[in-house]
């Protein structure tokens, strides 16, 4: 063990974890030709191959698995009893990672950002925005925020802010134009505006009323995922556009944008934050939680 770093032992687990290196090395915060260069350094040293790589996976060898499987649950003693004792120092710090869904990102976790980061300048934010689930564990997360249909049953949770909808607008020359839709079936004979993923999913325009639940995929005029360019076509008068009533509430109130079907547009649970269940979770996340405890509380003092 004398000749061995535990830096090196850290990047193989990582490795072994994700299956992927350039994720190991985002998490390891080393560039991906460093991690290479320390598992071939450990594999030199052991004196045995560890990893079979190719351009498009990674998968471990008999030996890589012995050595995970020993090693591994040692590491998270390890790195557990280092955030214990983090725990005693006054000052919250350390790295912290959040996976979120766009929408979320934009308006739930945006405003909170510089509070939080102003109150703890030593922890080191991290939100990357994505639509897709994820593993958040696997993939090196603290925690990741969704609403609660996605949410895994192991996982805690806690509600990020109020109840959300979503709203259909379009702009006031179009109205003119076309005329209000009365019902959801009335915009599939209209120009819109949709929303599809890199995956190729594209997202259901879903209403609901009186029990009663319609889904409708139209015809896209515009079809894309960005939503700063569908809200300037919106403006611009190009179609009908269904999207979280945040990212247009100032467009309404400004006149720029007229809703529809409104009473086909129920609010429903805003998104939650959720992370693995542990004892004790790190110093950075237990300092989030707190504070977005202390902000939901202040935003329900200031609108009561």
């Amino acid at each position: 063990m004398a000749d061995l770093d535990l830096r090196d032992l850290e990047a193989f687990v990582a490795v072994a974890r994700t299956r992927n290196f350039r994720r190991a090395a985002t998490e390891q915060r080393v560039s991906v030709s460093s991690l290479s260069q320390r598992l071939r350094a450990l594999e030199e040293r052991l004196g045995v191959r560890l990893l079979n790589r190719t351009t498009r996976s990674v998968a471990l060898t008999e030996a890589g698995e012995l050595l995970v499987g020993r090693i591994g649950p040692a590491m998270a003693d390890v790195a557990s009893a280092l955030e214990e004792v983090r725990e005693l120092r006054e000052v919250p710090s350390g790295r912290l990672r959040i996976n979120a869904p766009a929408p979320a990102v934009q308006l739930v976790l945006a405003p909170m950002v510089a509070p939080f980061l102003t109150r703890y300048p030593q922890i080191e934010l991290e939100i990357v925005a994505q639509t897709s689930l994820i593993d958040i564990v696997r993939e090196g997360f603290d925690a990741g925020v969704r609403y609660g249909e996605h949410l895994a049953q192991d996982m805690i949770a806690i509600s990020l802010g109020p109840p959300q909808r979503y709203a259909v607008v379009a702009s006031p020359s179009f109205i003119a134009a076309h005329g209000k839709p009365k019902q959801p079936k009335d915009i599939l004979d209209r120009p819109c505006m949709v929303t599809r993923f890199e995956s190729g999913v594209q997202v259901e325009w879903e209403f609901e009323k009186a029990g009663r639940i319609v889904k409708i995929t139209p015809a896209g005029t515009l079809i894309s995922a960005h939503t700063g360019l569908q809200l300037q076509a919106a403006c611009d008068g190009l179609g009908l556009w269904m999207t979280f009533e945040g990212h247009v509430r100032a467009a309404i109130d400004a006149g720029a944008l007229v809703s529809v079907l409104d009473d086909w547009c129920p609010y429903f649970p805003g998104p939650f934050l959720y992370y693995p269940s542990r004892r004790q979770p790190p110093p950075a996340l237990k300092a989030f939680i707190d504070f977005v405890g202390e902000w939901r509380k202040q935003k329900r003092s200031a609108s009561a």
